[in-house]
């Protein structure tokens, strides 16, 4: 049975590209036409490069053009000082390739997100430890210039809080600050439970808050503001609906030894799949969402490294050995 078909119906949506493109060679075993993937391997973590050239790429992997940058690393899950700083570091020089900034740049840090929810409180609690320096510069700007760049940080709440759409909110505050990059983090959904809280998404395709749990927003976008949009997520759910289907799939395999059995399993309809897993789901109408209950920590975990990395990718002037000095 092909996960891409059980996926539509059960209109489960992969926030992670490289999750996504898995999907689609995997059960083509072939390269997907207009998608480029890179791989490496470094000490703690490994990075995947997607990039999608061409609208027949975009509209096969369901991503828009652009790049799409995932750092693997589960050592995040452990309590090691100096795994986490190497991640840092490993963010942080992704970052600066990404956004190619000017010596004088000045950027929007947006931290989307309900901090009254865990698993979707990761942008709020890195604009509570991120250092905005916009206004500093009226105050000492030869003392900051070429050490600093202008940051400004927001964390404009959700929907049903604010009762403003967030890229109505954005766009405002973007047409009277006039950044020159804005920089939205958000947390996302993953098709696995083994990448939550230890894969880190960037893209330079901006975003669309809400997505991965079915609650599509208006995207933040270079189309939409008016300036490039990087985009910094985290998976910290998974559709109940993948995990149900992946425990039915892992039973059967284990009828490999016997044929009809496993061809009883083959000949399933994709449909009669979703419709079982939608029956079992039905008190929720199939949006159960499952986070780990360490979800606390790993949020906080997350949220430093992120802005550790934005400190150091950001500032010109920020010690690498020292950069926690620059955290809130």
């Amino acid at each position: 049975m092909r996960k891409k078909d059980l996926y539509r119906h059960l209109n489960v949506q992969l926030d992670l590209a490289v999750e996504a493109h898995q999907l689609l060679r995997g059960e083509s075993g072939e390269e997907i036409s207009g998608v480029l993937m890179d791989e490496q391997e470094l000490e703690h973590a490994k990075v995947t490069i997607i990039t999608v050239e061409t609208d027949e790429g975009a509209e096969a992997i369901g991503k828009p053009k652009g790049q799409y940058i995932t750092i693997d690393a589960p050592q995040i899950r452990t309590n090691n000082y100096l795994v986490h700083e190497s991640i840092t570091n490993i963010l942080a020089d992704k970052l600066v390739a990404l956004m190619n900034l000017k010596e004088d740049a000045s950027i929007l840090i947006v931290g989307l997100g309900n901090w009254n929810a865990t698993p979707d409180a990761l942008g709020p609690q890195v604009i509570e430890k991120t250092m905005v320096t916009r206004h500093l510069f009226k105050l000492s700007p030869d003392e900051l210039q070429g050490k600093m760049r202008k940051i400004s940080a927001i964390s404009p709440g959700v929907l049903g809080i604010t009762g403003i759409e967030t890229a109505e909110i954005i766009r405002g505050i973007a047409e009277h600050v006039k950044p020159d990059l804005i920089i939205a983090i958000d947390a996302l959904a993953a098709g696995s439970l083994e990448r939550i809280g230890t894969s880190i998404q960037l893209a330079d395709t901006g975003i669309h808050p809400g997505s991965g749990v079915g609650n599509r927003r208006a995207g933040l976008t270079e189309e939409t503001l008016g300036c490039k949009v990087i985009a910094i997520g985290l998976p910290t759910v998974v559709n109940a609906a993948v995990i149900a289907h992946d425990v039915v799939e892992g039973v059967f395999e284990q009828f490999v030894t016997s044929p009809k059995l496993y061809q009883l399993y083959k000949g399933i309809k994709p449909e009669v799949f979703a419709q079982i897993i939608d029956d079992v789901l039905s008190p929720f109408q199939g949006n159960l969402m499952v986070t780990p209950k360490e979800i606390d920590s790993l949020i906080k975990t997350t949220a430093k490294i992120i802005a550790g990395a934005l400190a150091i990718s950001l500032h010109p002037g920020i010690d690498r050995e020292d950069y926690e000095r620059y955290l809130q």
